[in-house]
């Protein structure tokens, strides 16, 4: 994608994770909509090489391991320097693991909090500082309803996420003079990476404890973290929007 002389250049996204799954899915909306995007993941794939010889510079990718809170910020200052920008920041990549808690390594734990929280504040604070700059700018964090309610195996991971709410609330109140909207979606059960080994039959458990009967899809989803990340939403901070069938309620 070219500017055109005189024109504004387009907006600038960041999506953690955006090679598969919920990322993908936003990547490819994202690009849809003319902005240009950034995002990264430990492997390359078909779909991010695809996507570069689509896009051209509109597109950018970079192997970065989640956990390397290093290469992390390293990934934000790159696309400052080749963007000039970062208008929208969404922390979507996480790491799912299930084990009871009394087996549970001590490094598996620091790699869950590394992963699934430490990861989205470097990341934050590193593209929040280049959207102070503009007065303006975006940030939605991706969460999951074990941070609200309680399920054996994924005590970490839930702490995390939790943790990432809490962190989501605290920096709308920071960054709101500044121009920097901060919101949180928290997804259900929905169809993706992490629900796809579960088997048949607790994915009939699932349907039946949901009041709408169904997972979600990946679409509704996105559809949740774009409208977030829209103007519609521009009076929007601080808040945790709950996309979960009403498994919760």
């Amino acid at each position: 994608m070219t500017d055109l002389p005189g024109d504004r250049p387009a907006p600038v996204a960041v999506v953690s994770g955006g090679s598969r799954g919920l990322g993908r899915v936003l990547t490819e909306r994202l690009l849809a909509e003319g902005r240009r995007v950034a995002t990264f993941s430990r492997k390359p794939n078909e779909f991010t090489e695809a996507t570069a010889e689509k896009y051209g510079d509109a597109f950018h990718w970079a192997a970065v391991d989640l956990t390397d809170t290093t290469a992390v910020r390293d990934f934000a200052r790159d696309v400052g320097r080749r963007f000039g920008s970062v208008d929208l920041l969404v922390n979507n990549a996480g790491v799912l693991h299930q084990e009871l808690f009394l087996t549970t390594a001590p490094k598996r734990m620091d790699e869950l909090v590394a992963a699934n929280l430490l990861a989205p504040l470097h990341l934050a604070q590193v593209c929040a500082r280049l959207m102070m700059r503009a007065g303006d700018g975006t940030i939605v964090n991706i969460s999951s309803i074990n941070a609200i309610r309680g399920y054996r195996g994924v005590a970490a991971y839930a702490a995390a996420k939790a943790g990432l709410e809490g962190a989501g609330r605290a920096l709308a109140r920071e960054l709101g003079p500044l121009g920097i909207r901060v919101n949180t979606l928290t997804p259900g059960f929905f169809d993706s990476d992490m629900t796809a080994e579960v088997t048949s039959s607790n994915r009939m458990k699932i349907q039946h404890r949901t009041p709408l009967g169904r997972l979600g899809t990946v679409d509704e989803i996105a559809d949740a973290v774009l409208f977030l990340a829209s103007p519609r939403a521009r009076f929007i901070t601080g808040q945790t929007l709950v996309i979960d069938g009403g498994i919760t309620c």
